[in-house]
């Protein structure tokens, strides 16, 4: 039974991470969307 509830844990902890990093990813390319345009040189 210990054993059942150490692998749920570390499943509910993988999948937690998942969501953390998919979070990110996103805001990531939505700052890489927005970011300002800039004619070089100026």
């Amino acid at each position: 039974m210990k054993r059942l509830i150490m692998l749920a844990a570390a499943a509910v902890g993988v999948a937690v991470l998942k969501k953390m990093q998919d979070t990110q990813a996103e805001r990531d390319l939505w700052a890489e969307a927005t970011d300002d345009v800039h004619t070089p040189g100026q």
